[in-house]
């Protein structure tokens, strides 16, 4: 139950402004089970989330629970950046620090994910994080609150957009390495390659938007196969540590005195190594029986991708080489591909990590563009009327595709001038995500420590609701106060962590403009939700 009072004792002051649909719910299309749709198609259940939610159904609901799960699971391609991205935290403890904090990172982490599907299930929408703060946050804080959530978690997925492709880039240069070790691309050449990959995501997300359903069920079998075709030839090829290195040797080379900081510091690494469970969440209306499917893959694909990180990390531990060779590698990956003695070998182990990851990058443009189209839809940001509009023969927000594509083709342009200030603006993605998560858990623990009741939920934390809410709120501020630590030790311009500043100057950037924009034009979610929104308001759309 979501509310306690009645339609007709509230008065809305959005009531005028707000964009609803024109069609009675009562006098829409009939389902085959009697119930009311819209453009799209869904359950009984669909329908009356929607209703409740007060949202016009504008997608199709074209993605079942495995496309769902390959959506999700190819986005966090965990023993993927395992390969690419974890060996950053080499230096913060070693074989045996990296895995231990990899062990208690993702244990962790999973309260998190928890209290982000069970909130998906109570209001599964394309909104996500502002939507349900807006929702469950107090009455007189929930308008500014749910406007920053949305500012922070558009940017921090559009920098995860330009992230991807950059990913991407380095990879076309590491397989090129195997080959002539002294090539490296020049900036424009960097830059230029970066843009032609957004280009083919756009292709994927527009025009080719009908098979993405298929596509990402065909992502879900390559993410699962590759694992192995990549993990086989590391175990026979290579020369291997001993156990003992790997699971028990901690050695600090970072620079910080204290080793158990310097570990705690190496977290951050594995975090971006899982981010992603909810990526779906910005689907949420495009997936068939969405308050029960889509938390499910997000749970299931969590623990999927946990266990094949796990396994695939005790791999490149063992198979990686000495820690003193790795620690002076440019690529720690491309050196644990060559330890396997064949260049055809180390070349054919990038080329299915570039496909993957590939993969997940229009898993990342999709939900950056439904985040934003969501967002627009309740006149979050400029020209929203523009930002929303649906293109309804291919169900797509095509504007939002556009526009997505476009501001991370403007980052990627960044590098052209300096690539430091480049990775400056691109690791906003953690902080900027985690904030989102912190205050839309927060609000739900607070409602449930004061006894408030909450929406209903087919896949709750029940009794144990309380524990783990409380349990991911403090953890999401631990891991954000190491988040603005430099993994390295002494620092400079290049080597300083700028993400705090830059996580700092969103927030700045989201408050200025909630004064000029937001408080006036900006409809919080929460109006049109069933027993909150005023007696006459119908179900908002776009168009």
């Amino acid at each position: 139950m979501a509310a306690q009072n009645s339609p007709g004792d509230m008065k809305s002051p959005y009531n005028s402004s707000s964009r609803e649909s024109t069609r009675n719910p009562e006098a829409g299309l009939m389902g085959s089970e009697g119930y009311p749709v819209g453009h799209g198609h869904g359950d009984k259940a669909d329908f009356q989330d929607m209703l409740r939610l007060g949202k016009k159904q504008e997608f199709k609901r074209n993605f079942n629970l495995l496309s769902t799960l390959g959506f999700i699971s190819i986005y966090m391609a965990t023993w993927e950046f395992v390969l690419v991205s974890l060996s950053a935290g080499f230096s913060n403890g070693g074989f045996g620090g990296l895995f231990w904090v990899f062990i208690g990172t993702v244990t962790c982490y999973s309260t998190i994910v928890a209290s982000l599907a069970e909130m998906t299930s109570m209001a599964p929408t394309s909104g996500g994080q502002y939507h349900w703060v807006s929702e469950f946050a107090p009455a007189g804080q929930q308008k500014f609150l749910s406007y920053a959530a949305g500012w922070m978690s558009t940017l921090g997925w559009l920098a995860s957009v330009s992230s991807s492709v950059f990913v991407m880039t380095s990879l076309i240069e590491a397989i090129i390495d195997v080959s002539d070790a002294d090539y490296l691309f020049t900036a424009w050449q960097y830059t230029l390659i970066m843009l032609v990959f957004l280009i083919i995501t756009i292709f994927f997300n527009t025009w080719g938007a009908k098979t993405l359903p298929k596509l990402e069920t065909l992502s879900l079998f390559g993410h699962l196969g590759g694992f192995f075709v990549v993990m086989i030839p590391l175990l026979v090829m290579t020369p291997k540590n001993s156990a003992k290195e790997v699971f028990t040797e901690v050695v600090n080379s970072s620079g910080w005195s204290n080793t158990g900081a310097s570990c705690l510091i190496a977290q951050v690494t594995v975090m971006y190594c899982n981010l992603g469970s909810d990526s779906a969440v910005h689907i949420s209306e495009e997936v068939e029986n969405a308050s029960i499917n889509v938390p499910r893959a997000m749970w299931w694909s969590y623990i999927l991708n946990l266990v094949m990180g796990i396994s695939m990390l005790i791999v490149m531990l063992f198979c990686i080489g000495p820690l003193d060779v790795v620690l002076e590698a440019q690529s720690p990956y491309l050196a644990l591909f060559q330890n396997t003695g064949s260049s055809a070998a180390a070349t054919a182990l990038l080329v299915i990590l570039f496909i993957l990851i590939s993969l997940g990058n229009i898993t990342a443009l999709a939900t950056t563009s439904r985040e934003m189209w969501a967002f627009s839809r309740d006149k979050g940001f400029p020209f929203s009327r523009w930002i929303s509009k649906m293109n309804h023969k291919r169900q797509v927000p095509d504007n939002s595709v556009y526009l997505t594509s476009i501001i991370a083709g403007i980052l990627c342009l960044i590098n052209l001038g300096s690539t430091f200030a480049f990775n400056i603006i691109v690791s906003l993605t953690l902080l900027a995500l985690l904030s989102t998560y912190m205050i839309s858990i927060g609000c739900v623990l607070r409602k449930r420590l004061l006894g408030e009741p909450l929406p209903p939920a087919r896949w709750s934390l029940g009794r144990f609701g309380i524990p783990i809410n409380m349990f991911a709120f403090f953890y999401c501020g631990f891991v954000m106060v190491f988040a603005c630590f430099p993994s390295n030790l002494p620092v400079d311009t290049s080597s300083a962590n700028w993400a705090p500043a830059v996580w700092t100057g969103v927030l700045a950037l989201s408050g200025v403009i909630y004064v000029v924009h937001g408080r006036k034009h900006y409809t919080p979610p929460v109006v049109f939700v069933e027993g909150r929104r005023a007696e006459g308001m119908e179900l908002q759309g776009v168009d």
